[in-house]
């Protein structure tokens, strides 16, 4: 009984995280790939070019998905804290 509830636990930690990650994750994907797509068409190689635009998008998506992001974490920890009386 306690591996499976350790890993039911751990495939709740890791598909959360993965759900809490997603929007910025996904965010400086499209970003850093839009800047990468017009570095070759202009062929200008700097590195600034690429750092700068993908910490702007992260800022904003953490500000634009901040609030979803907590709640979701703040859901699984009353969840997982609720609950420990029944994994003993």
């Amino acid at each position: 009984m306690g591996s499976d509830v350790a890993l039911h636990l751990m495939e709740q930690l890791l598909w959360g995280a993965l759900l809490i990650c997603a929007p910025i994750l996904i965010c400086t994907l499209l970003v850093g790939l839009i800047v990468s797509v017009l570095q070759v068409v202009t062929q200008i190689q700097d590195m600034s070019l690429t750092f700068i635009p993908k910490l702007v998008a992260t800022i904003l998506a953490l500000t634009v998905f901040g609030s979803w992001m907590l709640r979701k974490l703040l859901i699984f920890a009353r969840e997982l804290i609720t609950n420990i009386p029944n994994y003993f």
